[in-house]
């Protein structure tokens, strides 16, 4: 009876632990990989404290709009480490560092604070940065295959530094078309207007040819009899775009170039060496890891339950030798 008692406990406490066991082991290698370097560490928690009172900050003022970017910017805090949990890479602690404070940079900064208002550098500060960490990533997925045991793949350091460029280039692309996705569909501003005194445009040449015609000097811009007080003509988006995809282009140069002789000389320059994912060692496989320990933590549970059942089931030894003592005292 105790055996049939016991056996559906033991079922429920196993399809518990497997139900829960992915989502918890991913919360425990997270919050190892979270503290392996108390430096990424410290930024991290530093920056998420931030992160939070400026959303209950939002909150308190009714802008839910802001609300929901914050609770982006949390998310995207987390992705490092996600990536480097789930695809076993090592991100250097200079580079994670820097892709905080660009999230940080961008969304809250940026976005929350209209630090891209108040500073007209800070969006182009951010989007040569950009290049120069898609460059970065761009870099370390080849280098990686390069070293795979289990891909032939072998690409001279020229041909990889072309491909974290080119790599580069397309984030940046992607990303304005993003942008003027979201200014067409989503009535946003994200491609921010640029005012200009001089415009030259085939339209408006007098004599319809394909001449471009050139207007100078413009100092105000008049939009349905209405002055728009800008000081000049207001350009859509063009010159924005293309500061952006240039600054962008900068950045991948940059750090192709680095990665070019970091490759040639087999690994051995610092300054890319902080910038390049590499392969995570096997004892810092921190899912794993957290795998192993709950596998062991299960095995400890069930051993107890066992050990519980049997004591249920069997008398122990100091009881048995009572009743054997008092079967004596009877019989004399």
């Amino acid at each position: 009876m105790a055996e049939k008692k016991m056996r559906p406990q033991k079922n429920e406490k196993m399809s518990g632990g497997k139900k829960d066991g992915p989502l918890h082991n991913l919360r425990a290698a997270l919050y190892m990989e979270l503290r392996e370097h108390r430096s990424s560490f410290i930024v991290y928690f530093t920056l998420r404290a931030l992160v939070i009172a400026t959303m209950v900050l939002q909150l308190l003022n009714r802008n839910y709009e802001n609300v929901f970017l914050c609770a982006l910017t949390l998310l995207l805090l987390v992705i490092p480490s996600l990536l480097q949990i789930t695809f076993r890479v090592e991100l250097p602690t200079t580079l994670e560092i820097i892709i905080l404070v660009f999230i940080f940079a961008a969304e809250i900064l940026g976005e929350i604070r209209e630090f891209y208002l108040i500073f007209p550098f800070w969006d182009t500060a951010l989007h040569t940065l950009n290049g120069f960490l898609a460059a970065a990533i761009g870099f370390s997925l080849v280098d990686l295959l390069n070293r795979s045991e289990r891909t032939v793949f072998n690409l001279s350091p020229l041909f990889t530094a072309i491909v974290a460029f080119c790599f580069s280039m397309t984030i940046g692309v992607v990303w304005e078309f993003f942008e003027f996705g979201m200014d067409q569909l989503g009535g946003f501003d994200m491609q921010k207007d640029a005012v200009v005194h001089t415009i030259r445009s085939v339209t408006l040449d007098p004599a319809g040819h394909n001449v471009p015609y050139e207007i100078s000097g413009i100092t105000e811009t008049v939009v349905n009899g209405q002055e728009l007080g800008v000081g000049g003509y207001l350009d859509i988006g063009l010159i924005d775009t293309m500061q952006d995809l240039i600054v962008n282009f900068i950045g991948a140069f940059i750090f192709s170039v680095i990665g070019f002789f970091y490759v040639k000389n087999r690994g051995k320059g610092k300054l890319a060496g902080r910038f390049i994912p590499r392969r995570k060692a096997k004892d810092r496989d921190f899912l794993k890891i957290a795998r192993e320990n709950a596998r062991q933590d299960e095995a400890a549970e069930m051993g107890k339950d066992s050990g519980a059942a049997q004591e249920k089931e069997d008398p122990l030894p100091e009881e048995e030798e009572e009743k054997c003592a008092e079967d004596r005292a009877g019989d004399v």
